[in-house]
């Protein structure tokens, strides 16, 4: 298959578009390379080898610090003479089947069983599968409904955005990781003063670096404790965590009254004054690692190419519609759009779907593409690609490694071109859009800033500046700042459902009905704290004909694709040069941070 084959928008008629450079074109003006050889690696521990020709083979499995059945395995080619990544490849190792077992059931079985495809983001899929039912059925929520919502979606954000900064990554800067790796680094942060500690509490930078020791660290011990706090606010609205049981297609089943705000508002300000020292914290530590370990700029380097769906809609403007989704999706409080090479390419989200396409040429999945097509039309109209979502069949192939294959992730590109998503794209698009409907965030065009309200700690503004470059310290920065953008949400969304309240609203969800004949489609553009994920159905007579799901870490954790363009994590670790000499057993914590930079889940990858 060659990139042009079928361009933007589907177009099959012999149309061609401009080739995109690939990732790797983009990032260090070279051709990306397949994948090396070799079979799934079943070790749980960091192994280096020395092969005939003399590279290093490095093999790290599990990669992420979170639970499940499992967590995803790197591996990376390594020139010991330049100590670069030549090659790398990163292997989602679990099929769980959701898609299958989706399809033939009842649509209304579909939110339940979403749900279940991670127990870590479970909410925003309980969350898609209403909101694509509801489109196929034509069931918008009333505006209550679509207030508390967005009341559990943006307290989901920071459960995850908190975990990710402080659980996940952030052990890879804590003082026990230097102690081991880097100690002269670490002395050097221990006398260097923490320029916002007045705002966060750390007298020094090494000290930032204590509080992040797993276990004992008191940032690290405090987010564990936080978390139940955020996991009773996820459930005032949704019911349960993290598996919702109010969430339906047409808005929630939750009684919301008086008592019910008071509780989220008695939970939400101690969070916000949390989220207020989160990024100076970050910003005091980032800038000690990028003035004074050397090199650390180009760790987990990529372009910037982002795509986000938006997040928490603005009742007066969402209909549950697609025609209605350009409207809608820009009225959203953090906006969907794609960004390519830094600038903004579309905020339109029926251009966004139309321009999505999922390749399985180093995945262990079946072909569909040349079968029959189930769509050749968006329900707006606007060609689809055979790759596109919609037309998808989940074919699994455990045996596909003789050819290639070597992940359970799919390729998922936007317009042939791998994509970040998560929180800087989130802040990347918000910050190009020029205009957020709340104003409490304001857009500039280079940067964003975000105002929280007074609680115990007075109202503090917070300004991040569109970085000049993506890398791993970029990432965990807007990580940092786009906390403050969900606790913002919270806020809109809880003061918006008192205000329904006071006027004498009282329904939460409209009546669902779903026909036993016929056919129709649907959509979820939904946001996790992780970033874009989608869910595409296909209902006929009453049943799921289709069921696709991408989620974030399915975009960041996809393998090489057709045209030999590797996903985000391959493409950032082929950009993380080795600094601790050229062994490379030794130099595998700079990758490891690229890796954990972009936050895979991939249970969520390979659902």
């Amino acid at each position: 298959m060659t990139r042009d084959e079928t361009p933007l928008n589907g177009r099959t008629d012999g149309g061609s578009t401009e080739r995109r450079r690939s990732m790797t074109d983009a990032a260090s003006g070279e051709q990306a390379r397949a994948p090396p050889a070799g079979g799934d690696a079943q070790q749980a521990r960091t192994a280096g080898e020395t092969a005939a020709d003399g590279a290093e083979r490095l093999t790290v499995d599990p990669v992420t610090r979170i639970s499940g059945g499992g967590s995803g395995a790197l591996s990376a080619t390594v020139d010991p003479a330049s100590g670069t990544v030549t090659d790398s490849r990163f292997r989602a190792t679990l099929f769980r089947g959701y898609e299958s077992v989706l399809e033939g059931r009842d649509a209304r079985d579909a939110v339940d069983l979403a749900s279940r495809v991670c127990g870590d983001t479970g909410a925003v899929h309980s969350l898609s599968a209403s909101m694509a039912v509801e489109m196929a059925a034509d069931t918008p929520p009333p505006a209550l409904g679509v207030w508390v919502r967005n009341m559990g979606q943006a307290a989901a954000f920071l459960y995850n955005i908190a975990g990710h900064l402080f659980l996940r990554a952030g052990p890879d800067y804590s003082a026990a990781m230097l102690d081991e790796r880097n100690p002269d680094l670490l002395a050097r942060a221990e006398d260097t003063s923490a320029l916002r500690a007045d705002v966060h509490g750390h007298e020094t930078v090494g000290d930032i670096m204590a509080a992040l020791d797993p276990v004992e660290g008191e940032r690290y011990l405090e987010v564990i404790e936080r978390a139940r706090t955020v996991q009773q606010l996820i459930s005032l609205p949704l019911g349960k965590f993290p598996h919702p049981s109010t969430a339906v297609p047409g808005g929630l089943t939750t009684t919301v009254d008086q008592t019910l705000l008071t509780q989220y508002f008695e939970r939400l300000k101690n969070l916000a004054d949390f989220a207020k020292t989160v990024p100076p914290l970050w910003d005091d530590l980032l800038d000690f690692m990028l003035e004074h370990r050397e090199g650390f700029a180009e760790v987990g380097r990529a372009p910037a190419n982002f795509l986000t769906c938006g997040a928490w809609d603005d009742p007066e403007a969402y209909d549950a519609t697609y025609q209605g989704a350009p409207e809608w999706g820009r009225a959203r409080l953090s906006p969907p759009g794609v960004v390519r090479d830094g600038d903004l390419e579309t905020s339109d989200l029926q251009v966004i779907d139309r321009g999505i396409e999922e390749f399985v040429a180093h995945s262990r999945y079946a072909d569909w593409a040349d079968g029959p097509r189930r769509f050749d039309e968006a329900p707006a109209g606007g060609a689809i690609s055979p790759n596109h979502p919609w037309n998808k069949a989940t074919r699994p192939r455990p045996d596909g490694a003789g050819d290639g294959a070597y992940s359970w992730a799919t390729a998922p590109r936007w317009d042939r071109t791998p994509m970040e998503t998560g929180p800087i794209a989130r802040q990347w698009v918000a910050a190009r859009a020029g205009e957020v409907r709340h104003p409490l965030v304001d857009a500039t065009g280079d940067g964003l800033t975000m105002t929280l309200p007074e609680v115990a700690l007075p109202e503090s503004s917070f300004r991040w500046d569109v970085p000049d470059r993506v890398n791993a310290a970029e990432r965990l920065r807007a990580t940092a700042y786009n906390l403050v953008y969900a606790g913002i949400g919270c806020y809109e969304a809880l003061v918006e459902t008192l205000e329904e309240l006071k006027e004498g609203e009282a329904a939460v969800h409209s009546d669902l009905s779903i026909p036993a004949e016929g056919r129709s489609r649907g959509v979820a553009f939904a946001e996790s704290g992780r970033g874009a994920v989608t869910h595409h159905v296909a209902i006929e007579d009453g049943a799921l004909d289709t069921y696709q799901i991408i989620t974030p870490s399915t975009w960041a954790a996809s393998p090489t694709d057709p045209f030999d363009d590797p996903g985000p994590i391959e493409a950032a670790v082929r950009n993380t040069p080795l600094r601790d000499g050229r062994d490379a057993a030794a130099a595998d914590l700079d990758l490891l941070r690229a890796v954990r930079s972009l936050d895979p889940c991939m249970v969520c990858a390979g659902h």
